[in-house]
């Protein structure tokens, strides 16, 4: 989600080795705890997978207070310790910015942002290359990929490369709804990609931009994995196959999409996940297995479409504006986040979950980041 006007995962990290809860201590359970300020215990193969993964979040905004005294500030203690407990190595920060006045928004939004990153220099670094992310690991520190939900910012094709120097790595090319590009997955029609859509994705191809379709219509998503003569994302969304909501994607899609090489992220946006309640993060699971079923495990990840602590923690006057913002076909509920996929510790929730149902090591690192990983590692220039 995300939409604003700005004043609103093969590469895989090294095995884990005994070192690595040094600083998580033992409960008499054999469970560790990883975070101080909760008392929640996971398994020590749990831990050792989070703590040795590279973790991608294909769609983490690094807030949801798009405020400009939030975006100017330093972060709490307290936050600080949430994002390094979170085991997360990479968010890819992006919101949807659309309108007349998009090229200057945009260009805020992306200064605003890093200088966010360079205010919390001990806590973040900003993504140039993929080495990045390792480098982000090594240190300790947490990568900030920085990216747009919509293209109404290329004035022309030839601003992709402009705006690729200004360090966007990933453009989703439509909203929710019609641009020139091409069409929303809220719109009656879905005319697919204009011509000039077929610019945009060749310049990004040139230019090495990551192409997301997350919020496409489903011609548009089509014709732009096929259009693109190299691998694409949907970065966050989930499984028509599943719920039968606008934001998710057919089966006829996530093949093509692993056919091409793509990686599609799974959200954990409860209207997304599931139509009925209850909602829990088994559902989220329920769409990473339909992922891996129909395409393999080398194509699906994370892309929980959320900051690090969910919707439903926002201010209620900016909570109540996001919920009026969309078209009833959202079907928003009372919330928005799914509980056990909310906080920051959501990611080691999730590896619990998948462990719980058989996963491998191996496959568990490809979902965490390992193939979003690989995906950039091949398209960034």
């Amino acid at each position: 989600m995300g939409k604003t006007r700005v004043t609103r995962r093969a590469m895989i990290g090294g095995m884990a080795t005994a070192s690595t809860l040094v600083a998580f201590p033992m409960l008499n359970t054999g469970m560790y705890r990883v975070h101080a300020a909760s008392t929640r215990t996971y398994a020590k193969r749990v831990v050792d997978l989070v703590k040795s993964s590279l973790v991608i979040d294909m769609l983490g905004p690094l807030s949801l207070d798009f405020r400009p005294e939030t975006v100017a500030a330093k972060l709490s203690q307290a936050q600080i310790a949430d994002f390094r407990a979170s085991g997360i190595t990479a968010f890819h920060n992006s919101v949807g910015v659309g309108g007349p006045d998009a090229f200057a928004l945009v260009l805020e939004f992306l200064a605003g942002w890093s200088a966010f990153v360079g205010h919390n220099d001990e806590v973040f670094t900003l993504v140039r290359d993929a080495a990045d992310i390792d480098r982000a690991k090594r240190q300790g520190k947490a990568a900030v990929m920085m990216g747009l939900q919509d293209s109404d910012h290329f004035r022309t094709a030839k601003d992709v490369a402009r705006f690729y120097n200004l360090g966007q790595r990933v453009s989703q090319l439509t909203y929710n709804t019609q641009n020139l590009i091409g069409s929303g997955c809220t719109d009656r029609v879905d005319g697919g990609l204009s011509d000039y859509g077929v610019e945009v994705v060749k310049a990004m191809n040139a230019a090495g931009m990551l192409v997301d379709t997350s919020h496409c219509g489903d011609r548009t998503t089509l014709d732009a994995i096929a259009v693109s003569p190299v691998p694409i994302a949907i970065t966050h969304s989930n499984c028509r196959a599943i719920n039968n909501h606008p934001r998710t994607k057919t089966d006829e899609a996530i093949k093509a999409l692993g056919a091409k090489g793509g990686v599609m992220g799974i959200t954990g946006v409860r209207n997304f996940v599931s139509g009925q309640e209850p909602t829990t993060i088994a559902n989220v699971a329920d769409h990473i297995d339909h992922v891996r079923k129909l395409i393999g495990i080398d194509h699906v990840g994370i892309g929980t479409d959320a900051d690090l602590y969910g919707y439903d923690k926002m201010a209620p006057d900016q909570y109540a504006a996001l919920k009026a913002g969309y078209k009833g076909s959202y079907a928003f509920r009372d919330k928005i986040d799914i509980e056990a996929f909310s906080g920051p510790l959501k990611i080691y929730n999730l590896t619990e979950e998948l462990v719980r149902r058989g996963y491998s090591d191996a496959d568990v690192r490809a979902v965490l980041g390992g193939n979003f990983r690989r995906l950039l590692g091949a398209t960034w220039k």
